[in-house]
């Protein structure tokens, strides 16, 4: 397959005419000749990577089913997130250990859809302070064991675990994760120096920046304070236009950069569903547009994918797309150590593209794997 005439997001993020070439499912420097996709007045850009994700179209990660992820799977690639990985609640061991099982038989197979980057754990190692939708009943502290135990189950396939690092034995714990596993500060109530420490031991991330942490003030700059100054560290943000408001997105990205920062959806279970009532991590939540709440009224988890929030950002916070995009593929995908193989357009790499409207960021077609799925 040829893509020609669009103008084709590169590397250094800048956006350049040129052809982009596919053969056997990756990017090439030749091709047959005979399948042209013309990109007139479009953009070409990668595959979105979104590192947390709990479901869509009524089906969760968690509910330890391969069908659930087959699900989810197709709903995020023919949405333009073309990779990501696959999000827990703070749930019991026992549930943990089932959804790890899932993981392993999911990623043993073959399926259509985005591609699973492995998986992630959003608990149960968080702060009772600062639990947000996480059930509290089910938190513990750091449990190494645990979380070996985890990965073994799920054939290694554990990629991210949250921590709120104020909790006893934390460092030990960060210090004990294989390098193979990002450390990602979450849900915590700590303070700079508790947080500069993790990151000392390796914890350099943040989670879902903003929300579920102690704010950034200028007394007390918190989690956020010690996140901008280590350079080595990268944030989640979520920019569905309900969890942040847009200065603060702006601020965001003139603190970190885009090279600093990774877009999240956050996405749950009544992504892409009607209005209703609907569950995460064992809690009623109420959705009406792109609100979604508990109970108490506190806001839950998003209900709008990863490619709608880039749109956000660009349309209604004044983000540049080069910041957007970059923020959405590259940045994500070198957090992970997977951009050998995801996050661009470069030869070598798994084919995964988007034919974007350049007047509208209209989704205009999806290839996924080098296989076009929506056109």
């Amino acid at each position: 397959m040829r893509i020609e005439n669009g103008l084709v997001f590169r590397e250094d993020g800048q956006f350049m005419e040129r052809t982009v070439r596919i053969r056997g499912g990756r990017f090439s420097a030749f091709c047959e000749d005979t399948d042209l996709y013309d990109a007139r007045n479009c953009y070409v850009i990668p595959g979105l990577v979104d590192l947390h994700l709990h479901g869509a179209l009524n089906a969760d990660c968690s509910d330890a089913s391969v069908d659930s992820l087959s699900t989810v799977a197709q709903y995020e690639a023919y949405h333009g997130i073309t990779s990501f990985v696959p999000t827990t609640m703070t749930l019991p061991a026992d549930q943990l250990r089932n959804i790890a099982r899932s993981i392993k038989q999911y990623c043993a197979e073959d399926h259509n859809g985005a591609s699973v980057l492995g998986y992630r754990l959003e608990g149960p190692f968080l702060s009772k302070e600062k639990c947000g939708s996480q059930e509290t009943s089910a938190l513990i502290p750091p449990d190494i064991d645990l979380l070996r135990e985890l990965d073994e189950l799920s054939g290694n396939q554990l990629r991210i675990c949250d921590l709120a690092p104020e909790l006893p034995g934390s460092l030990p714990f960060i210090d004990a994760v294989p390098d193979r596993i990002r450390v990602s500060i979450a849900h915590t109530a700590c303070t700079y120096d508790t947080a500069r420490a993790a990151m000392d031991h390796g914890a350099h991330h943040l989670t879902h920046m903003y929300n579920a942490m102690a704010p950034f003030q200028h007394r007390e700059p918190g989690p956020i304070g010690a996140a901008s100054d280590d350079p080595d560290c990268t944030v989640e943000l979520i920019a569905d236009g309900i969890h942040n408001h847009p200065s603060m997105v702006r601020n965001a990205f003139r603190i970190f950069g885009a090279k600093r920062i990774c877009l999240i959806s956050d996405s749950m279970e009544a992504t892409g569903m009607p209005d209703g009532k609907y569950s995460l991590g064992g809690h009623d939540v109420f959705v009406k547009g792109k609100l979604a709440q508990l109970a108490s009224g506190a806001i839950a988890a998003s209900v709008t994918n990863l490619y709608d929030c880039m749109v956000t950002a660009v349309r209604e916070m004044g983000i540049p797309l080069e910041d957007v995009v970059l923020a959405s593929t590259l940045t994500p995908a070198r957090y992970l150590g997977v951009q050998h193989e995801v996050g661009s357009i470069s030869l070598g790499k798994q084919a995964d593209v988007l034919i974007v409207d350049r007047d509208t960021l209209e989704l205009r077609a999806v290839i996924c794997r080098g296989r076009m799925i929506r056109n």
